[in-house]
């Protein structure tokens, strides 16, 4: 949807009258039902002008077409401006320009992103160039008439206030700068001859109506790309159940196109490839031209998956395929085929950094798709605000009036295939009891430590062989290295060991970054992820009195968001919020020992619980 639309001579007239932002702020309270920050219209005075300016200077014909503030469909992306006209060679061409107001910017390690001051404060975000390739690589990866009208799309990114090209220009942005090139404001003559080179002569906005108008669907290169991906990539072949969830969306797909919404819950277990089934599906649909997005509210889970089909940390095409929990606020109803939602237990009330925007995340899930399907694991609940469950889906899919459908995976792909570490893990987490378990027949390492040394040492020499390997904690332990990259943030006095957090350097990537095996992982960057051994420190939030487990919360981290709110919660509902306390945490330790496809090593701060660990794995092998 284009939020202005005309042509060149129109907007220009309407830029010199300095009435563009009254015209923008108008139609977006019209056309999208939005208020505008002040901020906003403050840019688009300012930044519009120069883009007059330079498209003046480009010798624009002014029956070229022109479009300012286009909402890519299924996001809540905007493009700033949009030029339509006809090539030198009669090809039809838009030009889409990202325009920035910034000044300068600091280089980030992180591909792709740059650090500049948006909100009165430092923050790490897209490189103007990559934002403006991304955005017309989505275009034309879901525009049917982007695809058959044969319209090529040119970004680039236009940064009128800077001056200093050090940081925009260097050399480790060179992939996005020779996709969608960069202009300074000395360059507005550059950027004019860019514009000239595509746009030679007016179109009347044809192709942008036609983009307007065209249909949402994969496009063929897309599809042909991400089955070149998939295909050969036995880490994503499906077995037995998984073949049998397949089919069962597939057909549920065909129902959803013709008649009422459908919503599938699949409740799975750790390790029974519930990831590896929804990235699957993902390809297949893609494939059959339906509009299919992998959900997640974690990030770890997307930039993993992401990596491992690409092989490159470097942001890809397919990411507008993987998308996060909180996508879906404004989205219009049933405006895409398949939502697949994994780690769906992990859904919110609210989503964007403050929690205070959307109102569930569930409701907005099933009221954007066709069909909706939920991965689900209730045991791997670890916030306090997690609402991800069987009753709350059923709950908005009787709201939505949709048909809903249950598969259960039981079939176990992590931890060595074993049902039984499974059952006797919940078992010593007092999670829940079972009975006539047996140890010594399942395939499965599991040792326990007296110093946590000794762990890492063993993890870090496994992972030096097997490259899959890495040690995390419970969140017990304050991040001070966020702001002291020289501090350690987890000290085991008793042991001189000192490790600091995962979470600076590595981010997402820890876990299968070959470097970050010095670091150490928590919940949050492993959840939905597998390793081959995972070493588990279990800190003073979980320990063991008198054969019994006692829960602490307030042996968390203050920085820790999984509890966030906890205290007032407690005055307000009691013996609810204590037992809700009680099963994060023993989630959260569930979650982490259930990492490991082929063993978990565990050292235990409490000297009693390390004991008691001691104990149950020795009756077991008795």
């Amino acid at each position: 949807m284009f939020v202005y639309l005309s042509n060149f001579d129109e907007f220009s007239d309407i830029v010199q009258r300095n009435q563009i932002a009254n015209v923008l702020q108008t139609q977006i309270s019209d056309k999208l039902g939005m208020n505008v920050s002040p901020s906003e219209v403050n840019s688009w005075h300012n930044s519009l002008v120069f883009m007059r300016n330079a498209l003046d200077l480009a010798g624009t014909p002014g029956d070229s077409g022109i479009a300012v503030e286009f909402q890519i469909p299924l996001t809540s992306k905007r493009v700033d401006v949009l030029v339509s006209g006809i090539g030198p060679a009669g090809t039809k061409n838009v030009v889409l320009v990202e325009l920035k107001q910034w000044s300068s910017a600091e280089k980030s390690d992180k591909e792709d992103l740059v650090k500049t001051v948006l909100g009165g404060s430092l923050v790490e975000t897209t490189h103007p160039s990559y934002q403006a390739w991304s955005y017309a690589t989505f275009i034309a990866d879901y525009n049917e008439a982007v695809q058959t009208k044969h319209i090529q799309l040119q970004p680039c990114s236009y940064l009128h206030n800077a001056v200093d090209p050090h940081v925009f220009k260097d050399s480790q942005y060179s992939t996005a700068l020779q996709k969608a090139p960069l202009f300074l404001r000395d360059e507005v003559d550059e950027l004019g001859e860019f514009i000239s080179s595509f746009v030679h002569k007016g179109d009347h906005g044809e192709a942008l109506y036609e983009i307007e108008k065209g249909r949402i669907r994969p496009s063929k290169a897309l599809i042909e790309y991400l089955d070149s991906l998939l295909k050969g990539n036995d880490e994503f072949i499906l077995l037995d159940e998984q073949k049998v969830a397949a089919e069962t969306i597939l057909v549920l797909d065909k129902v959803a196109q013709f008649g009422k919404r459908q919503v599938l819950i699949v409740e799975a277990g750790p390790g029974t490839g519930k990831s590896v089934l929804a990235i699957n599906l993902l390809g297949r649909l893609t494939a059959n031209h339906r509009v299919a997005q992998y959900v997640t509210r974690n990030t770890a889970p997307r930039q993993v998956f992401e990596f491992k089909l690409t092989g490159s940390y470097r942001q890809s095409r397919i990411r507008n395929l993987f998308k996060s929990a909180g996508s879906y606020i404004n989205a219009r109803p049933r405006s895409i085929d398949v939502l697949l939602v994994d780690e769906a237990h992990r859904l919110s009330p609210k989503s964007g950094p403050n929690g205070n925007l959307g109102e569930n995340q569930v409701k907005e899930v099933i009221n954007a798709s066709n069909l909706a399907v939920f991965f689900l694991d209730e045991a791997q609940q670890v916030l306090l605000k997690d609402i991800g469950s069987r009753r709350e889906i059923e709950h908005w899919a009787e709201h939505y009036e949709a048909d809903v459908t249950h598969i259960e995976l039981e079939s176990q792909f992590r931890c060595n295939g074993s049902d039984s570490y499974i059952a006797w893990l919940d078992h010593i987490l007092q999670v829940r009891s079972s009975a006539n378990l047996n140890f010594r027949d399942i395939n499965y390492d599991f040792r326990v430590f007296d110093s946590p040394v000794e762990l890492y040492d063993d993890i870090e020499a496994i992972d030096k062989t097997q490259h899959s390997a890495r040690v995390v904690a419970g969140y017990c332990w304050e991040w001070v290295s966020r702001r002291d990259p020289n501090l350690y943030d987890i000290h085991i006095d008793e042991h001189d060991f000192r490790k600091r957090w995962n979470l600076s350097d590595d981010g997402n990537f820890w876990i299968i970054k070959s470097e970050s095996i010095s670091e150490i992982g928590c919940i949050h960057t492993c959840q939905g992820l597998e390793l081959d051994y995972v070493g588990v420190i279990v800190g003073d939030d979980f320990v063991v009195r008198d054969g019994a487990i006692v829960t602490n919360p307030d042996a968390r981290a203050k920085g820790d968001q999984t509890i966030r709110g906890y205290k007032t919660q407690l005055a307000r509902e009691p013996e609810k919020t204590l037992e809700a306390l009680d099963h994060i945490i023993k989630n959260t330790y569930r979650t982490l020992m259930t990492r490991g496809m082929k063993g978990c090593y565990v050292y235990c701060v409490d000297r009693e619980t390390n004991e008691y660990f001691k104990r149950q794995l020795a009756r077991m092998m008795n």
